[in-house]
């Protein structure tokens, strides 16, 4: 690294995603007088619009891409500098960027977000889904496909298969259930007939009292077909994990050449062991090598439960790493086991001066016994919004307390044109056999589970329009004492907002 920066800013921002725009704007608005530069290597950045605060901790907002012209317009202390970072040096406090420059800092913030853990680096039958280009590629694709197979169970596989049409999707998952990120066996079978014709009818109020195991889903492959399209035209399903932003699929036409509208086979508890081009698959005289429902394709998947699968291309939605490229060669940091760079409680790497956040970092303090790190969009926003805030604070030497959004992990998106809602330990993430299940279920409707431990709310999935959010998300931070209550919390007949109001 040349020794000389030719400028150096008081703050440095790497990285053009929601944590790092979110940090440029809250650091340029905390200090006016700041020189504040964000480094990033595309002529687009992600914007937080429509922000609204639905609660004490859930947020609701929309994710638009937009010229970075447009920060540098609202805070004339910003400098934007179009291009990947190539270096780091802690010691000299220096950055460096790929077209050779060279700038100084007096404080980093590294926001450089996750990239896809692809199935493999160099197969043109593999797509991952990770950015705009990486959409529009898939949208090409599949305006030829007839079918795809899907690797993958978090938020972009989820939103994918139900969005696909026109191609037959084979949806391979190594779980019981699908989604399973983000809900129990119960929920997912309570979204599955929405991979059906998409509007399920509606039944009478089914409920269902305490149960204390999970029903896995059998082990078996179901299909679902829909011969005609019956879904309304509401919204689609918002994303957490990507860099694409909620409603990345929004009107984006996603259809095959099928005059089928929707079927999608899940293939359970498997992994992929092998992709074959059609030449590896007949050099590979093993029996077991027979692919399912003949034909001829472009790539062959082989599954770990024995099947060989045929299809256009692949696309690996297998969640994302922590990207650190390039900042660790030459540098200290301590990393987590994930990898993500280590963030104290004021989202300070272990180097001086240099802080992390977003996917990028792991939060490493004591949590919250109702917070957990996911690496979803929201945390994104309020991570960055409180690393501006502690940056600021340390350069004008102010005491900065950790912020209330980490004392209850929360979350609003939509999957399969539902509302979902997580709140707490929504998974009873940590409690082991030690936690009480609520559920109450309407078929096509709703899905509410409650998770209770020693007799007190630690966590809901709230699944539809139940309205319920605000209520259970008090009763989860006052930790009240629901025994006496009963099975008559989630008593549908009962104005469960009357008791605690």
């Amino acid at each position: 690294m040349a020794d000389k920066a030719e400028k150096t800013f008081k703050f440095v921002v790497v990285g053009g995603g929601i944590a790092g725009v979110t940090c440029v704007e809250k650091l340029s608005s905390q200090i006016p007088s700041a020189e504040v530069a964000l480094i990033t290597a595309g002529p687009h950045i992600k914007a937080v619009t429509n922000f609204k605060q639905v609660s004490k901790t859930l947020e609701e907002f929309e994710i638009e891409e937009r010229p970075s012209s447009v920060l540098v317009q609202t805070f004339p202390n910003l400098t934007v500098i179009h291009s990947a970072v190539k270096s780091l040096n802690t010691t000299s406090h220096c950055i460096e960027t790929a077209d050779g420059r060279v700038y100084g800092y007096e404080k980093l913030c590294i926001c450089s977000g996750g990239r896809p853990k692809l199935l493999t680096q160099d197969n043109p039958y593999v797509l991952g889904i990770r950015d705009t280009d990486s959409a529009q590629e898939f949208q090409k694709r599949l305006s030829k496909a007839r079918r795809i197979v899907v690797v993958g169970n978090g938020g972009i596989a989820l939103e994918l298969v139900y969005e696909v049409e026109g191609c037959e999707v084979i949806w391979a998952i190594k779980d019981k259930a699908i989604g399973n990120t983000f809900f129990d066996a119960g929920a997912a079978q309570f979204l599955i007939p929405s991979l059906d014709a998409g509007r399920p009818e509606r039944l009478v109020q089914c409920k269902r009292p305490r149960y204390t195991t999970e029903e896995p889903a059998d082990g078996a492959s179901h299909i679902y077909t829909a011969q005609a399209d019956l879904r309304g035209n509401g919204t689609g399903p918002t994303e957490p994990g990507s860099a694409l932003g909620p409603d990345w699929h929004e009107g984006i036409a996603f259809r095959g050449v099928e005059e089928v509208s929707r079927r999608v086979s899940v293939e359970y508890q498997c992994e992929v062991e092998k992709i074959l081009t059609s030449e590896e698959l007949l050099s590979s005289q093993q029996q077991t090598n027979t692919p399912e429902n003949g034909g001829s394709w472009p790539v062959y998947v082989q599954l770990t439960n024995g099947k060989t699968i045929g299809c256009d291309f692949v696309v690996s939605a297998t969640g994302v790493v922590p990207n650190t490229e390039p900042f660790l060669h030459g540098n200290n940091f301590l990393l987590a086991e994930d990898a993500g760079l280590r963030v104290d409680d004021q989202m300070m790497t272990s180097e001086p001066d240099v802080y992390a956040a977003g996917d990028v970092c792991t939060a490493c303090w004591e949590h919250s016994s109702l917070w957990q790190q996911m690496r979803l969009w929201t945390q994104a926003r309020q991570m960055g919004w409180y690393v501006g805030r502690c940056m600021a604070a340390h350069v004008l030497s102010e005491p900065v307390e950790l912020d209330f959004c980490f004392e209850l992990f929360s979350h609003i998106t939509k999957f399969f044109n539902y509302k979902v809602v997580l709140l707490g330990k929504f998974n009873g993430q940590g409690l082991g056999s030690n936690q009480e299940l609520l559920v109450r279920c309407t078929k096509g409707q709703e899905y509410v589970k409650v998770v209770l431990h020693g007799g007190r709310m630690v966590g809901a999935v709230l699944i539809g329009e139940t309205d319920l959010e605000e209520t259970f998300e008090n009763l989860i931070l006052n930790q009240m004492d629901l025994t006496p209550y009963g099975e008559d919390l989630l008593n549908p007949n009962i104005d469960i907002e009357d008791y605690f109001d």
